[in-house]
């Protein structure tokens, strides 16, 4: 029955989603007829059963506002970084300190005046969210002129507002803080995607972006490691050598396949066995798929620190951590049901 029901459910959102452009476009002119509430993105989802990633398939919602006719037509310099950051990167993250970073850097026009160490890291993110690369690359000196220059983009200012007051209102985990000795703005139990990661363990800077596509990434400075895993894995989309066997064995313990050039006694392997001697910190980054129902590239939920327990075989070492926190229920049942399968 639970798996009849789910598949009703897709099929609701591929219905939805296969509606074509100007049929949202009519459903935009025609709101005024239909409701006696304010156009504005929330009342105008709510109203027609729409999930953001549903609506963002046919553009950004002030441009789809424009074309409908509801709001005055507008040019401006960074439209297509604005919409690609939202629908991209913003709407596969659920991280209420993140949203609530972003709603402050729009009231406060973007500067950067007393920033703490975390909210500095947060900008980071944000940059790379909209921009995609470093600094550098665009003639920007500074993030304070990456951010200067959104202002130049009020329409999409005023959009990304709505989006991000929306996000909030949407977030359905309970985040918690972690205390890794040094300033970290990720929280437990929120989903992040890649380059907000590499942004937050500093590999992205500013000036220059990490080139880390791996499944894990080390920064020396934070002598900190992340893993980054993906449950279910395809043929499609994996070769046979990164077909790691990766699954939780409950919800403090999580069995983890390495690279398969990792040998117990290589620098690699000691490295994991030893990490508590060294002070290496492990973190566990997880997602369920590569894809989301939308199509999205879905973002990783961060599930904390993790202690070597054990390990057995080499090139791949098989290691069993221990998480200090629990797992969250709906990755562990997600997990049980893979390895069942």
């Amino acid at each position: 029955m639970e798996k009849k029901a789910k598949q009703v459910i897709l099929d609701n959102i591929r219905a939805a989603i296969d509606f074509r452009r100007p049929q949202l476009l009519v459903k935009i002119q025609n709101f005024k007829h239909q409701s006696t509430l304010p156009l504005n993105l929330k009342n105008f989802l709510s109203f027609n059963h729409l999930e953001l990633p549903q609506l963002y398939k046919k553009g950004s919602w002030k441009r789809l506002c424009a074309d409908a006719g509801a709001i005055s037509d507008f040019k401006e310099p960074n439209e297509k970084e604005f919409t690609r950051g939202i629908s991209k990167k913003l709407l596969v993250c659920n991280s209420l300190s993140y949203f609530k970073f972003i709603k402050k850097l729009i009231l406060h026009n973007f500067k950067l005046d007393q920033l703490s160490e975390e909210e500095k890291l947060m900008a980071i993110m944000f940059h790379y969210d909209f921009w995609q690369v470093a600094g550098s690359k665009l003639g920007f000196n500074s993030i304070q002129e990456s951010l200067r220059e959104l202002l130049n983009n009020p329409v999409m200012i005023e959009e990304l507002e709505e989006v991000v007051d929306y996000l909030i209102s949407q977030v359905d985990v309970i985040e918690k803080d972690i205390n890794l000795g040094y300033a970290f703005p990720l929280k437990l139990h929120s989903r992040y995607n890649r380059d907000q990661i590499l942004a937050a363990l500093r590999l992205h800077k500013f000036d220059k972006a990490s080139s880390n596509r791996e499944g894990v990434a080390y920064k020396k400075s934070i002598n900190t490691e992340a893993l980054f895993i993906t449950l279910k894995k395809s043929d499609k989309e994996y070769s046979p050598t990164t077909m790691y066997d990766d699954y939780a064995l409950n919800e403090f313990l999580f069995h983890w396949q390495s690279q398969n050039s990792t040998a117990p006694n290589s620098p690699k392997g000691v490295s994991y066995i030893n990490h508590k001697n060294m002070g290496k910190k492990i973190l566990l980054f997880v997602r369920e798929q590569n894809k989301d129902e939308y199509g999205l590239t879905m973002a990783y939920v961060f599930i904390g620190e993790a202690k070597f327990i054990k390990s057995y075989g080499a090139k791949p070492m098989n290691i069993e951590w221990k998480l200090d926190e629990p797992m969250p229920g709906y990755l562990l049942k997600e997990s049980r049901k893979l390895a069942v399968g």
